[in-house]
Formats: C-alpha cells, structure tokens, sequence
C-alpha cells in the first residue's frame, strides 16, 4: 500500500496538538483524525482512537508493524515541517490579509486594483 496524499490541518491553539492529520492510501481508502503531537520526548503523530467505558483510549486504526508505523511518521512529519517552513512569518500574514503584497523585504506594493486608482 503506497500513501498518495497526507492533509495537515494546523491547530491554532496552544497546547501539545499541533495539527489534525488525514492520509490517503493507494487513491482508495483514507484515514482521518490522526494527531500530530509535542510530547515529553518530542514530536510524534498519534493514530486515530476513541474512549472506551473504562476510560482508556484505543486506536480506531493503526500500522500492524514498526516498519509501517516509521514510514507513516516520516512521511507525515515531514510534510508537517515543509509546511512550518514555507509558512508566512507573522508580519507576512497581516500584510496578506491588509492586502499589501510583499516583493521584497522591506518593498510593498499595493494590490492591482489599489495601483490602478491612484
């Protein structure tokens, strides 16, 4: 079985889940709701579960050996990391959403409707 698509979703909120994770197998069957998690020991992905009666978490679904269990978290933490490196820096994001777009550090240039106008 081959992984053809990994969706992040980022969490916005403070705290050990850093991102939602949906993986797409072979274009055929998709699993959703693992977690992308900071733990003690550094980050992990975490695999889908529910709460049992007795209070305990089992996985919904999960690799059935380490080797798939390693290849999943390397292809998935590294789509998380290219994601947190081409993400825009905080000055970047309020210039996208005021609408000023950036050519260079430290050159703005208004949107083309603005240019037009003045």
């Amino acid at each position: 079985m081959n992984i053809t698509d990994i969706r992040i979703r980022k969490v916005h909120v403070e705290g050990k889940l850093k991102a939602t994770v949906s993986v797409t197998f072979d274009d055929e069957f998709v699993v959703h709701d693992m977690k992308i998690i900071e733990g003690q020991n550094g980050i992990f992905i975490a695999m889908p579960s529910r709460r049992t009666p007795d209070g305990e978490f089992k996985d919904i679904a999960h690799p059935v050996n380490s080797t798939a269990r390693a290849t999943l978290q390397t292809l998935v933490l590294g789509k998380y990391f290219e994601m947190q490196e081409n993400e825009p820096s905080p000055a970047e994001e309020y210039g996208q959403r005021m609408g000023v777009i950036q050519n260079a550090p430290g050159q703005e240039r208004l949107p083309e409707q603005e240019r037009n106008q003045v």
